[in-house]
């Protein structure tokens, strides 16, 4: 059952407060303005949009130190902007920009950036787990005190990979933050349709790793669930399961024609809008007015159009490069 929006008091500065409201619009009108792309045919391939969940990425990666590594699936555009990625190259990689973060090469679905330790987003679903896991080995290893935060999705949570990552982190204690984001219908199967066990912390807890859920559509819940988390992974040297509750207002993906759930629980969600229950409780303490939030979303517009200067802008790989980077063994003699 749908919750209630959030209400009560909001602890924070009112800068960090409007620190988060901003992000969350930043990863909005930057998803609403891709969508718009892809049907001017701008951009091209798999197009997966967060709108809806952005109070997980803001929440939790607010609540990340700089040194902390972070993985993602193929709907992470909003995870990318939020930990560093320029929005200019992000867009440039959606349009396959050489100005891109991956240089055009990899396109919506495998943002990268080693500078703000972004270690992509991953087309194969689950397919971050193992890698997160090999992340925080190698600190371990390398005595380097960090937190490796993978983002996935519920749907992941089917696949081996999910189990091997989960198992290994705990055998291992691996400094791991697990961060399920639960939008309840995977790629287009609800929950209780493909999974025998629906509880989700129940399954993480069955590897001996504390595990708790959070309402993921609050996003002050989400950033103090996820503080709490980091710091409990640091202080018991071993991984952290969180069950971000969230749902998508969007389809899966932009071929997707969402035949799988009924347009009135769709709109019973958004009700629940991060936005507008974010900026409505900052308005009602006093944080926030009307024209602070225009202005603070035409800023935000001004930085979208901005970004899609700089990828229209941008130029195409030369044909000359196509093998660049790609290892090629040396002929036999």
């Amino acid at each position: 059952m749908i919750q209630p929006p959030p209400a009560g008091p909001v602890p924070y500065p009112r800068d960090f407060a409007l620190r988060l409201l901003t992000d969350m619009l930043r990863i909005r009108r930057m998803e609403e303005r891709a969508a718009q792309l892809y049907g001017a045919g701008k951009i091209r391939g798999f197009l997966h949009l967060y709108i809806g969940e952005e109070a997980v990425a803001t929440g939790a990666i607010h609540a990340l130190a700089a040194e902390d590594n972070v993985v993602a699936t193929y709907r992470e555009h909003g995870h990318a902007l939020l930990r560093g990625v320029p929005m200019d190259a992000i867009m440039a990689e959606m349009y396959g920009k050489r100005e891109g973060c991956s240089r055009g090469r990899g396109g919506s679905m495998h943002l990268f950036d080693a500078r703000s330790r972004f270690f992509g987003g991953h087309a194969i679903v689950g397919g971050a787990l193992p890698l997160a896991a090999g992340l925080a080995l190698a600190d371990r290893m390398q005595g380097a005190a960090r937190v490796t935060a993978c983002f996935f999705g519920e749907g992941a949570m089917a696949e081996g990979a999910f189990h091997e990552s989960m198992n290994l982190a705990a055998l291992w204690r691996l400094p791991v933050l697990f961060l399920c984001e639960n939008n309840l219908y995977a790629m287009g199967t609800a929950l209780a349709r493909s999974e025998s066990q629906t509880d989700l912390c129940e399954k993480a807890a069955s590897y001996r790793v504390p595990a708790h859920p959070v309402d993921g559509m609050d996003v002050m819940a989400v950033h103090e669930a996820a503080r709490a988390a980091r710091l409990e992974v640091i202080e018991s040297a071993g991984p952290v399961f969180l069950e971000l509750r969230t749902y998508r207002f969007r389809a899966h993906s932009m071929f997707d024609p969402e035949l799988y759930r009924d347009k009135a629980e769709v709109e019973e969600w958004k009700a629940r809008g991060p936005i507008h229950t974010w900026s409505a409780r900052l308005k009602a303490q006093g944080l926030l007015t009307e024209e602070d939030f225009l202005a603070i979303d035409r800023e935000v517009g001004a930085e979208v159009q901005r970004a899609v200067d700089f990828a229209e802008a941008g130029s195409w790989e030369p044909v000359e490069d196509l093998a660049r980077d790609l290892h090629t063994p040396e002929a036999a003699p």
